[in-house]
């Protein structure tokens, strides 16, 4: 009985084990989720960022009309035509560069879901386990004193019988 109560301790001990192991999965799964709010926010500026640099590009475009006078010459329109060939640039890197974004939060989120998924199963299984082992160190708590109750009466009746051993 000893022994199988000893052999419950180590038990719930290693489910000890598996719980920390639980809690430190968990902590991984929230410094991943900071990292994807991060991202959000940086997407968020970018979106700002974006915006902005498109209405620049916009009044650019809406002062080109006004500029057309002043901008005859040859050298006027090269460097017109460079502008305007670095900002559709940099507004395709950009571009690019949020698509990226988005997909990589979105692995990120799908793995984070999987992770949450995953450790919810290992919790019900740990929790039911758990309860099994109690139920199981009951019954050994149980039996144990149950086997002591019986060895006391056994030590009873044997000093009655050696009493009356005595007396015949």
């Amino acid at each position: 009985m000893e022994a199988d109560i000893s052999d419950m301790r180590n038990e719930l001990q290693s489910r000890d084990g598996l719980w920390r192991r639980i809690q430190l999965e968990c902590q991984k799964l929230y410094t991943e989720l900071l990292k994807i709010k991060e991202y959000k926010d940086i997407q968020e500026i970018q979106i700002k960022h974006q915006s902005s640099h498109v209405q620049l590009t916009e009044q650019l475009e809406n002062k080109n009309p006004e500029l057309l006078p002043f901008a005859e010459s040859q050298e006027c329109q090269e460097e017109l035509n460079k502008i305007r060939n670095h900002v559709y640039r940099e507004e395709q890197s950009r571009c690019s560069e949020q698509e990226r974004m988005k997909t990589e939060i979105s692995d990120l989120t799908e793995e984070l879901h999987q992770k949450e998924i995953t450790i919810a199963t290992i919790m019900e299984k740990a929790g039911l386990l758990e309860r099994q082992l109690k139920m199981e160190l009951e019954t050994k708590h149980k039996l144990l004193t149950k086997q002591q109750l019986l060895e006391f009466h056994y030590q009873v009746i044997k000093s009655g019988n050696t009493h009356l051993k005595e007396i015949v």
